[in-house]
């Protein structure tokens, strides 16, 4: 929710400058804290929204924040990164080429649920008589704590405590430990740990596509059921993607009282009750230990095993240590990702609810890709699609490498499908899917799908990025070298050169970021990137012939490498078509854009937006309108090529005709508006990308946080307000913050040595951590940082 502020300043940013905020809870019920999340009171009317907000993941295993005793609730889930289902796309007319099957993330057994009975009466949250309640999550902590004083009818006063966890450390664990007692008199409690498989998956409301839809009956097929004394297991296969999961739980009971325990086991849900009487004031723990794991193969018994592994393992570390171990993860998490604001502290809580959100879908993903959702929700069916590479892998790549090479790597596992999908559109190389679980395109709509190649050369920026930042030579060899030659070779193939625009290289039938344009040519976005791709190809195997010869032969004879290619690369690159228009010198998103209508957005009332809820996919594409930045974000990804006169111009044409409809606009607009000195326009964008999902200012939190806009925050303080840049591994910083941010501080990983750059809106103080020496520009102008000289103090720009 929108953090209400402290400060008056504070309160006209959050109030003022964020128009769109869906939501305005009340100041009591979410107070500010630079490090939790805090829910102060039961509020009810926010629960869909914050079953996403207080989710919690690591990456491979993410549960939604329902309450612990599993209702009420309104999406309730648990999810498994890369787990799917498949089912064939239904076509009114199809045609060849379109996509074939889609995949679904599955909301899969959920296991998180205990609930309380007293003097066998149920306890439930939205019914029962609250004396106080409070829940926070934690960041520094990684825990959901909930604590709540209730009065039974019979007049028994009830205090329960709860925490939950979702590992960073043991990939595939999960803790709840609950404790609860009776103030006033004694009591019998029961607590019911449960296993439960839902046999309906998805959600209904089907005429909004960024949303998941509902499965055709059950998903989740019963095969296997273990239990014994407080452990249980379920094992279940998806229908038609073949995966196995394995669930498991087991428990931890903590008591001076008489307990009775009992076990119940169906195909698809176990129970174990745990039955205590206690004298008034002496307290009941139960610590829940969970264990996922999933398979693709068909040994039942070494799924059951490793899960059994988990436990056993969990419960022989014990509750405590594996607290301890999640803090200790956090703390070097925050040590070198943290961004502190200096004087916000309201922004201060939002930007590290975005940064905790980003470590949540990223930090055990290994083998897999970034859900637009993480792991917080179904919306967008848990697909991966461009956001990881533009707007995840930066913050990854310079404060955690190692799990941005891990999210490369994936991309490069998924080469050969990505090879057959440039087969099944009749060109040589390889094309990545648009959104994909499992490597193959599920896009059903193509014009604002497959269309979208500039997908390659997305990650090709990525990957060089990375690459430069890191000076990872192994990587190039093994795999980086590979993806280039055969992305290159399908944009060889894609453009053309053509006569009527003297012999220029065009690509046409594109679809570009803004998804409000499709199928059109020559979009400018795409062909910049594009144009990277070649030159990145060509540059890296000329480099790995002059320098590492026996790798450039290795790579040559795996792909049939012919010495002329780099030269089609080199010479489509430099003819590349990219126009000026000549009236107004606008940088034309496509050909036909400056043609258009241009859409007056100040006569769409606020209740239309989204517009693509609103309005026929055809109506949108015969005006001037756009769905989120396309040509302003070239001039910040690729900002060496347009001089500052043009970045104005462009910024001024196409800025009133964006929507922001798109989550992942504002942040690239608020870094290309911080660059040109529009402060104020800056701070506002930068706040609606920090607040997409406290402020529900799409309406759909309830699918999930939106993870690339988290990015996006991280990348509008970094590139925006600081003014970092890294072309082609020239790095340089012009810092310009806005005057109600006194200060900023955060660290950078750059050749593997640490940069911490304190911004204030005078002066900027750079410090290294490293043995190397590091070069880069400060306001234009040359400053190097070495071991005997390692930190410099700098006016910034006036």
């Amino acid at each position: 929710m929108i953090p209400p502020g402290g400060t008056d300043v504070e309160k006209s940013r959050f109030q003022e400058l964020v128009p769109r905020a869906r939501v305005r809870p009340p100041i009591d019920a979410y107070p500010v804290h630079p490090w939790r999340m805090i829910e102060a009171r039961f509020c009810p009317e926010y629960l869909a929204q914050s079953e996403t907000l207080f989710a919690l993941s690591n990456g491979y295993l993410g549960m939604r924040g329902e309450p612990d005793e599993g209702c009420p609730a309104r999406q309730p889930g648990a999810f498994l990164n890369g787990f799917y289902e498949c089912w064939p796309i239904p076509y009114g007319e199809s045609a060849y080429g379109f996509a074939r099957n889609g995949q679904t993330i599955v909301n899969v057994t959920d296991g998180k649920t205990v609930r309380l009975y007293v003097d066998d009466e149920p306890f439930e949250l939205d019914r029962a008589t609250l004396l106080s309640f409070r829940r926070v999550l934690d960041l520094r902590q990684g825990l959901l704590q909930r604590e709540i004083r209730w009065e039974t009818p019979a007049g028994k006063v009830i205090a329960m405590r709860s925490r939950r966890m979702v590992s960073f450390v043991h990939r595939h664990l999960a803790l709840v430990d609950v404790e609860v007692s009776c103030e006033n008199r004694d009591a019998h409690f029961v607590l019911s740990s449960e296993l439960a498989t839902r046999r309906v998956d998805g959600d209904e409301d089907g005429d909004d596509p960024r949303r998941s839809g509902r499965f055709d009956g059950r998903v989740l097929s019963p095969v296997a059921q273990r239990g014994e004394g407080r452990r249980a297991l379920l094992v279940h296969r998806t229908r038609g993607s073949g995966l196995h999961l394995a669930c498991a739980m087991d428990h931890l009971l903590e008591t001076r009282g008489r307990a009775e325990e009992t076990l119940r086991l169906r195909p698809d849900f176990a129970e174990v009750d745990f039955s205590v009487d206690v004298d008034a004031g002496q307290p009941v723990r139960l610590t829940k230990f969970l264990a996922y794991h999933t398979s693709s193969g068909e040994d039942l018994n070494e799924l059951l095993s490793r899960g059994e592994q988990t436990l056993d393992r969990a419960k022989g570390l014990g509750r405590e240590r594996l607290l301890e171990e999640q803090i200790e993860h956090l703390d070097d998490f925050w040590a070198c990702a943290d961004v502190e604001l200096e004087g916000a502290e309201a922004a201060q809580q939002v930007v590290r609810f975005n940064l905790w959100q980003l470590h949540q879908a990223t930090a055990r993903a290994e083998g897999f890709g970034i859900p637009a959702k993480g792991l917080t929700g179904q919306g967008y069916e848990g697909h991966y699609f461009w956001d990881g590479e533009i707007y995840v892998l930066p913050f990854l790549t310079y404060t955690q490498p190692r799990i941005a090479r891990n999210f490369l790597r994936f991309r490069h596992r998924m080469l050969d499908q990505a090879r057959a999908r440039a087969r099944e559109l009749s060109h040589p190389g390889a094309l990545y899917p648009w959104r994909t679980i499992n490597g193959e395109e599920a896009s059903a709509y193509y014009a604002a799908g497959t269309a979208q190649y500039h997908i390659n050369a997305d990650i090709m920026h990525a990957l060089r990025q990375y690459v430069l930042a890191t000076r990872d030579r192994d990587f190039v060899a093994r795999e980086a070298a590979e993806m280039l030659v055969e992305t290159a070779r399908f944009w060889l193939d894609l453009g053309h050169f053509s006569e009527r625009r003297n012999g220029a290289f065009c690509i046409d039938n594109v679809t570009g970021p803004d998804e409000y344009s499709a199928v059109v040519d020559n979009n400018r976005y795409t062909n910049m990137m594009a144009r990277e791709n070649l030159l990145s190809a060509v540059r890296t195997v000329e480099a790995m012939r002059k320098e590492f010869p026996q790798d450039h032969e290795r790579l040559a004879r795996r792909l049939a490498l012919a010495p002329e290619e780099t030269e089609c690369w080199q010479e489509a690159a430099d003819r590349m078509y990219l126009p000026v228009d000549p009236e107004t010198g606008i940088h034309p998103q496509d050909d036909a854009f400056l043609l258009k209508e241009r859409m007056d957005l100040d006569r769409i009332p606020p209740e239309k937006f989204p517009l693509l809820l609103h309005f026929h996919p055809l109506t949108i594409y015969r005006h001037q309108v756009l769905k989120q930045a396309d040509v302003v974000m070239a001039m910040f990804l690729l900002g060496h090529f347009f001089s500052e006169d043009e970045k104005r111009r462009n910024f001024d044409y196409y800025d009133p005709i964006t929507t922001r409809d798109s989550s992942l606009s504002s942040c690239i607009q608020s870094i290309v508006a911080s660059e040109l000195g529009y402060g104020r326009k800056a701070l506002e964008y930068f706040l609606d990308a920090a607040l997409v999902d406290l402020a529900d200012i799409g309406g759909n939190v309830v699918d999930g946080v939106h993870i690339a806009s988290a990015g996006g925050v991280w990348m509008a303080l970094v590139h925006g307000f600081a003014g970092f840049r890294d072309h082609e591994g020239r790095y340089a910083f012009r810092p310009r913050l806005p005057e109600q941010l006194p200060g900023l501080r955060f660290s950078l990983r750059i050749h593997g040595q640490r940069l911490q750059v304190h911004a204030r809106r005078h002066r900027t103080r750079y410090t290294l951590d490293g043995d190397a020496g590091l070069d880069f520009e400060h306001a234009g102008k040359p400053v190097r940082l070495t071991p005997d000289e390692p930190s410099v103090d700098l006016p910034n720009e006036p």
